[in-house]
């Protein structure tokens, strides 16, 4: 049995700066990390295979030339190979040319059974890569998950909605997206960070995938992307009697519309 874990290389939030005297945010000092939520997936693909010696886990990942360095972090991570699509368009991509690059990229590998995904990533968290791919392959999807069992050819698998939890079966090949208490990332060992760069990596460039051109072209365009900024108000009232000062704060959030 094959399962595929995706992952998105993303850019360190902790590293993103708001430029001083505007909003603008300087990311030229923010490295590459896989995605929080994605090393959830990695991991619980090489959970499955530690339950069955007949489940081989492979990575895949869309991203430029930086998103190279990502490959020995996943596979650090317990997968036995990586496939990596190549190519500067990652930058710009959105959910429906990631989806459609992923699924090109899954009919050329040819095995999988089972294809894992973060329900987001974390910097966009657009929850739409998993599903689109599993309508673009016509396999099942089963979001939301925060268990899953695999047993005869079938995924069983826990949906958290609100308070709720779904029980769900469906046959495989499917695909799964994975919320973050699915389980917890181990962090690699020396020797599982010396012992990845041994590990087979397969690249793919867009040209290979044998796309239409109109599936690698985005439907939503960044405009601009800006930090927050929370202007706080520090009003202290200090004349009157202690009525008065209440009147006086309860008068001033109902003329903020707070009230």
């Amino acid at each position: 049995m094959d399962i595929v874990a995706c992952y998105k290389w993303v850019l360190d939030e902790q590293d993103i700066k708001i430029v001083p005297g505007s909003l603008l945010l300087d990311t030229s000092r923010a490295k590459g990390k896989i995605s929080d939520y994605d090393k959830n997936v990695i991991e619980e693909a090489v959970l499955q295979a530690e339950k069955d010696d007949t489940v081989t886990v492979t990575a895949l990942t869309f991203g430029n030339a930086k998103a190279k360095q990502s490959l020995k972090d996943a596979l650090s991570r317990g997968p036995v190979k990586g496939y990596w699509v190549n190519d500067a368009a990652a930058d710009i991509a959105d959910g429906f040319v990631t989806a459609n690059v992923l699924t090109a990229a899954l009919k050329k590998i040819g095995a999988y059974d089972l294809i894992l995904f973060g329900e987001g990533s974390s910097d966009a968290y657009g929850q739409q890569v998993g599903p689109r791919v599993a309508a673009l392959l016509g396999i099942p999807v089963v979001t939301f998950v925060t268990k899953l069992e695999i047993s005869e050819g079938k995924v069983m698998a826990a949906r958290k909605i609100g308070d709720c939890t779904e029980d769900v079966t469906v046959n495989l090949p499917a695909v799964i997206t994975l919320l973050p208490e699915v389980c917890k990332p181990r962090i690699p060992g020396l020797k599982q960070v010396l012992g990845a760069s041994k590990k087979p990596v397969q690249e793919f460039k867009l040209a290979d995938l044998d796309l239409v051109a109109e599936n690698t072209l985005p439907k939503n365009k960044i405009k601009s992307i800006q930090g927050y900024a929370m202007d706080r108000k520090n009003e202290i009232y200090t004349d009157g009697t202690v009525d008065e000062k209440v009147n006086t704060l309860i008068a001033s959030l109902t003329k903020e519309g707070l009230l």
